[in-house]
């Protein structure tokens, strides 16, 4: 199918102005609101790959630009105000497709976080940081078990935020994908196997194929 189109919406939440980037499925059959990491903004290499590719799947997808991003902070703030700006922002939405909520790195936490509370059909987590590096002991596992739907996590091969191995092996409801040679950004090395390109697509066609089978489909 082809892309609807593509819009920017600024919506007020009680940390200030964020920014929707939307770009709509012709047909959708879910709806993906995405967060971006502390580190970077909604143009991330994996968040864009989704937000190319998925629409294309009948899947809309949603780009959420926090606050602190908007205001041009360089710092994100404590999670309590991540979560209170996307809960808000998702709030606003419009949709009548089944919600999946998402994102990379500490979006993917504020969305396990958030995923009942806005009555999510599913969860879709983006090198989601276990732990900070090299300190194993300060497990986030709780919260991604936490999120209470459907979960499918992507995580590159040589992330030291939590490597594959590091989480629980896959049960009922929970998927790992292993994201072959990649670091905490999902990007692969020159010489690596996969070449960018086809990270990206993995990634994608990993979420479709989840999607398909543990959102869409049950519906």
């Amino acid at each position: 199918m082809a892309l609807a189109g593509r819009e920017v919406r600024e919506v007020e939440t009680p940390q200030g102005t964020a920014r929707l980037h939307i770009s709509r499925a012709g047909r959708p059959r879910a709806t993906v609101l995405l967060s971006h990491g502390a580190g970077g903004g909604v143009d991330a290499p994996d968040l864009v790959a989704l937000d190319r590719g998925l629409p294309r799947l009948d899947v809309t997808v949603i780009r959420l630009e926090q606050p602190w991003r908007v205001a041009g902070r360089k710092i994100a703030g404590p999670p309590a105000t991540l979560d209170e700006a996307l809960v808000s922002a998702a709030s606003q939405l419009r949709t009548r497709t089944p919600l999946v909520l998402g994102g990379r790195s500490a979006g993917a936490r504020s969305a396990a976080r958030c995923a009942r509370t806005l009555g999510a059909s599913g969860y879709l987590a983006l090198a989601f940081p276990l732990h900070p590096p090299g300190k194993p002991e300060r497990s986030r596992i709780d919260e991604l078990l936490g999120a209470g739907v459907p979960t499918l996590v992507l995580q590159g091969e040589r992330d030291p935020f939590g490597r594959p191995e590091e989480f629980p092996p896959d049960a009922p409801g929970r998927q790992l994908v292993v994201v072959p040679e990649a670091a905490h950004d999902l990007k692969v090395g020159a010489r690596a196997a996969l070449t960018q390109e086809e990270v990206d697509a993995l990634v994608v066609e990993a979420t479709e194929e989840w999607l398909e089978r543990e959102v869409v489909g049950t519906g």
